[in-house]
Protein backbone atom coordinates (compact mmCIF):
# COMPACT_ATOMS: atom_id res chain seq x y z
CA UNK A 1 0.00 0.00 0.00
CA UNK A 2 1.22 3.33 -0.63
CA UNK A 3 0.33 6.30 1.50
CA UNK A 4 1.06 10.22 1.22
CA UNK A 5 4.31 9.71 3.40
CA UNK A 6 5.28 7.68 1.03
CA UNK A 7 4.82 10.39 -2.18
CA UNK A 8 6.51 12.47 0.16
CA UNK A 9 9.51 10.76 0.42
CA UNK A 10 9.91 9.76 -3.03
CA UNK A 11 8.83 13.29 -4.40
CA UNK A 12 8.84 16.47 -2.05
CA UNK A 13 8.47 18.99 -4.44
CA UNK A 14 5.67 17.58 -6.00
CA UNK A 15 3.99 16.89 -2.91
CA UNK A 16 4.41 20.07 -1.58
CA UNK A 17 3.07 21.74 -4.96
CA UNK A 18 0.05 18.96 -5.14
CA UNK A 19 -0.67 19.82 -1.12
CA UNK A 20 -0.95 23.58 -1.80
CA UNK A 21 -3.37 23.59 -4.04
CA UNK A 22 -5.35 21.54 -2.02
CA UNK A 23 -5.28 24.09 0.78
CA UNK A 24 -6.55 27.23 -1.54
CA UNK A 25 -10.09 26.79 0.07
CA UNK A 26 -11.79 24.40 2.90
CA UNK A 27 -13.60 22.43 0.66
CA UNK A 28 -12.68 20.00 -2.28
CA UNK A 29 -14.79 17.50 -4.38
CA UNK A 30 -14.84 13.59 -3.95
CA UNK A 31 -16.16 11.42 -6.32
CA UNK A 32 -17.66 7.75 -4.89
CA UNK A 33 -19.65 4.89 -6.78
CA UNK A 34 -23.23 4.30 -5.52
CA UNK A 35 -24.34 1.10 -5.37
CA UNK A 36 -25.58 0.46 -8.97
CA UNK A 37 -22.12 2.02 -9.74
CA UNK A 38 -22.57 5.41 -10.94
CA UNK A 39 -20.43 8.44 -10.02
CA UNK A 40 -21.48 10.24 -6.70
CA UNK A 41 -19.96 13.73 -6.55
CA UNK A 42 -19.77 15.03 -2.55
CA UNK A 43 -17.58 18.18 -1.24
CA UNK A 44 -15.57 17.16 1.61
CA UNK A 45 -12.61 18.46 3.64
CA UNK A 46 -9.13 17.02 3.65
CA UNK A 47 -6.41 16.70 6.39
CA UNK A 48 -2.90 15.85 5.11
CA UNK A 49 -1.85 14.82 9.05
CA UNK A 50 1.18 14.97 10.08
CA UNK A 51 1.65 11.43 10.47
CA UNK A 52 2.16 11.17 6.97
CA UNK A 53 -1.68 10.10 6.41
CA UNK A 54 -4.45 11.81 3.62
CA UNK A 55 -7.23 11.75 5.55
CA UNK A 56 -11.58 12.61 4.70
CA UNK A 57 -14.33 12.42 6.78
CA UNK A 58 -17.86 12.38 6.98
CA UNK A 59 -20.60 12.62 9.54
CA UNK A 60 -22.27 9.43 10.87
CA UNK A 61 -24.15 7.76 8.01
CA UNK A 62 -23.20 10.04 5.04
CA UNK A 63 -23.92 8.38 1.86
CA UNK A 64 -20.73 8.83 0.78
CA UNK A 65 -19.45 6.98 3.56
CA UNK A 66 -21.45 4.14 3.16
CA UNK A 67 -20.52 4.46 -0.47
CA UNK A 68 -16.81 4.03 0.36
CA UNK A 69 -17.39 1.29 2.82
CA UNK A 70 -19.11 -0.66 -0.15
CA UNK A 71 -16.47 0.17 -2.65
CA UNK A 72 -13.37 1.92 -1.85
CA UNK A 73 -11.99 3.54 -4.98
CA UNK A 74 -12.55 7.44 -4.35
CA UNK A 75 -11.24 9.98 -6.52
CA UNK A 76 -10.50 13.74 -5.37
CA UNK A 77 -10.08 16.78 -6.72
CA UNK A 78 -8.36 20.02 -5.24
CA UNK A 79 -10.49 23.04 -4.55
CA UNK A 80 -9.89 24.90 -8.31
CA UNK A 81 -9.26 28.63 -8.34
CA UNK A 82 -10.08 30.50 -11.69
CA UNK A 83 -6.93 32.00 -13.72
CA UNK A 84 -6.20 35.76 -13.48
CA UNK A 85 -8.02 36.84 -16.56
CA UNK A 86 -5.25 39.47 -17.39
CA UNK A 87 -2.70 37.09 -17.34
CA UNK A 88 -3.65 33.12 -17.25
CA UNK A 89 -0.26 32.09 -17.62
CA UNK A 90 -0.02 32.56 -13.67
CA UNK A 91 -2.91 29.73 -12.99
CA UNK A 92 -1.31 27.73 -10.53
CA UNK A 93 -3.33 24.69 -11.64
CA UNK A 94 -5.25 21.91 -10.04
CA UNK A 95 -4.88 18.91 -8.30
CA UNK A 96 -6.28 15.29 -8.49
CA UNK A 97 -5.76 12.11 -6.21
CA UNK A 98 -7.11 8.79 -6.87
CA UNK A 99 -6.61 6.04 -4.54
CA UNK A 100 -8.79 3.86 -2.04
CA UNK A 101 -10.29 4.56 0.92
CA UNK A 102 -9.67 2.65 4.88
CA UNK A 103 -11.90 3.10 7.63
CA UNK A 104 -10.40 3.80 10.52
CA UNK A 105 -12.56 3.54 13.90
CA UNK A 106 -15.30 5.13 13.95
CA UNK A 107 -15.25 8.29 16.17
CA UNK A 108 -17.98 8.37 19.66
CA UNK A 109 -20.47 10.41 17.58
CA UNK A 110 -20.03 8.05 14.42
CA UNK A 111 -18.53 9.75 12.40
CA UNK A 112 -16.63 8.24 9.55
CA UNK A 113 -13.00 8.72 8.74
CA UNK A 114 -10.78 7.04 5.84
CA UNK A 115 -7.06 7.04 4.86
CA UNK A 116 -6.83 7.38 1.42
CA UNK A 117 -4.39 5.36 -0.10
CA UNK A 118 -2.61 6.57 -3.49
CA UNK A 119 -2.57 5.21 -6.52
CA UNK A 120 -2.65 8.37 -8.74
CA UNK A 121 -1.77 11.58 -8.02
CA UNK A 122 -1.82 14.44 -10.69
CA UNK A 123 -1.39 18.39 -11.32
CA UNK A 124 -1.94 20.09 -14.15
CA UNK A 125 -1.11 23.69 -14.74
CA UNK A 126 0.13 25.97 -17.29
CA UNK A 127 3.25 24.85 -19.05
CA UNK A 128 6.37 27.33 -20.58
CA UNK A 129 5.04 28.91 -22.93
CA UNK A 130 2.18 29.17 -21.86
CA UNK A 131 -0.22 28.04 -24.92
CA UNK A 132 -0.48 24.62 -23.51
CA UNK A 133 -1.17 22.71 -20.16
CA UNK A 134 1.94 20.83 -18.09
CA UNK A 135 0.65 17.72 -16.50
CA UNK A 136 2.60 15.85 -13.76
CA UNK A 137 1.18 12.24 -12.92
CA UNK A 138 2.94 10.26 -9.78
CA UNK A 139 2.32 6.30 -9.49
CA UNK A 140 3.37 4.34 -7.12
CA UNK A 141 4.91 1.50 -9.89
CA UNK A 142 5.97 3.94 -12.34
CA UNK A 143 7.04 7.49 -10.24
CA UNK A 144 6.96 10.78 -11.97
CA UNK A 145 5.89 11.55 -15.00
CA UNK A 146 5.55 15.47 -16.85
CA UNK A 147 3.81 15.45 -20.06
CA UNK A 148 3.31 18.96 -21.90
Amino acid sequence: MTWWSNLVAAEPEFAARVRARFAVRKHGTMATLRRDGSPRISGTEFDFGDDGQLRLGSMAGAVKALDLRRDPRVALHSPTEDAPPDDPSTWDGDAKIAGRAHEEQPAEDGSHSFRIELTEVVLTRVGDPPDHLLIESWHPTRGLHRRA
